[in-house]
């Protein structure tokens, strides 16, 4: 009994190669929904540094 490996492909792209490609299209773009759903708060408190002026360079 011998065993033969086949060398040449005989199209581009199998059927299971396009399914996962599929299911992979599909787990990202569901990730991408879930993750549209949640709702973070927004800050509600504004921050304002004051900088002198000593760390100012000026630029000619």
């Amino acid at each position: 009994m011998q065993f033969t490996k086949k060398t040449s492909k005989d199209r581009i792209f199998s059927i299971w190669t396009i399914i996962k490609i599929i299911i992979a299209i599909f787990i990202i773009v569901f990730g991408f929904m879930l993750i549209n759903q949640i709702n973070l708060p927004a800050p509600t408190k504004q921050i304002e540094k004051i900088l002198p002026n000593e760390n100012f360079k000026t630029i000619k």
